[in-house]
């Protein structure tokens, strides 16, 4: 049975749940799930996670994700992307320029307070927003923070401005491009997104879609543990590893990671998640 992650480059026009659909005919399994949503609009790295590995979803969904993000100037419109319809149009400021872009990035860099468009996924009383958005209605989203380690600008041209951001889970793109645009005065949303990485999953290590067939998807699995590559981990001695085997608590040592949560091996061979229990490890998430 297959087991484990693949990185796939999602095509344009797909929606994420699209793309697990395809991942489970190819691979013959139900049990499949992607870790971060793509709008249908955008391209590129998004991590399908397959049999027991499904179970790490989390830990790749709150890495770090990087985009390449092309953003059109002087027209909104009322979902912040070029799926939309344009809204307003006004000029741009006559004397634009880099480092006027520069300055109007600014406040856009590190821990931003951010509000999610209505156009999105995130649910009021079980709806989501995008269906309360196509039948008129606006509601007030409460601000969310996220931290966005990097903004930087790729290119500009005339009206078409490309950037790179680097940024936390949950941060939307197309909220920057609506805002910076508000910012300058003259609008913008954005035209194309590619996601370039997600934690140390990148583009250039992405298998696309449409190069999977049942014949060669196991080729493409990485390991279930490459999700949580990132987290401290240990390797059980024989007598920690039988007290785990058997469900009990098993006692944390000195040279055990100051962590709430570590990653267990036995001979490199992984073991799963246990998490810090009254100076014990208790077993979080087992693959045994």
């Amino acid at each position: 049975m297959h087991e484990g992650l693949l990185n796939i480059d999602k095509p344009t026009g797909m929606t994420s749940h699209d793309v697990v659909g395809r991942v489970r005919r190819v691979a013959g399994l139900r049990r499949v799930g992607h870790t971060g949503t793509l709008d249908p609009l955008a391209t590129g790295v998004l991590v399908v996670c397959l049999g027991r590995a499904t179970r790490l979803v989390e830990y790749v969904v709150g890495r770090p994700k990087t985009y390449e993000a092309v953003v059109k100037l002087g027209e909104s419109t009322n979902t912040y992307d070029s799926d939309g319809e344009v809204t307003q149009e006004r000029p741009l400021p006559a004397d634009l320029s880099v480092e006027a872009l520069e300055q109007a990035l600014d406040p856009f860099r590190g821990e931003i307070s951010q509000i999610p468009p209505m156009y999105s996924a995130i649910k009021k009383d079980g709806q989501p927003l995008y269906k309360l958005a196509r039948q008129g209605k606006v509601i007030e989203r409460p601000p969310r923070q996220v931290t966005v380690y990097e903004l930087s600008q790729l290119n500009w041209v005339e009206d078409t401005l490309t950037l790179r951001v680097t940024c936390s889970a949950g941060t939307y793109i197309r909220s920057i491009a609506h805002d910076l645009g508000e910012a300058l005065g003259c609008g913008a949303h954005l035209t194309a997104l590619r996601r370039t990485a997600v934690g140390q999953f990148t583009a250039d290590n992405a298998v696309k879609l449409d190069d999977l067939t049942p014949e060669n998807v196991a080729d493409y699995l990485t390991p279930a543990d490459t999700a949580v590559t990132h987290m401290p981990h240990i390797d059980l001695d024989d007598a920690r590893l039988t007290d785990l085997r058997h469900g009990r608590p098993i006692p944390r040592i000195e040279a055990d990671p100051d962590e709430e949560l570590v990653c267990v091996y036995d001979n490199g061979r992984f073991m799963g998640l246990v998490i810090k229990n009254d100076g014990r490890w208790k077993a979080h998430k087992l693959f045994v």
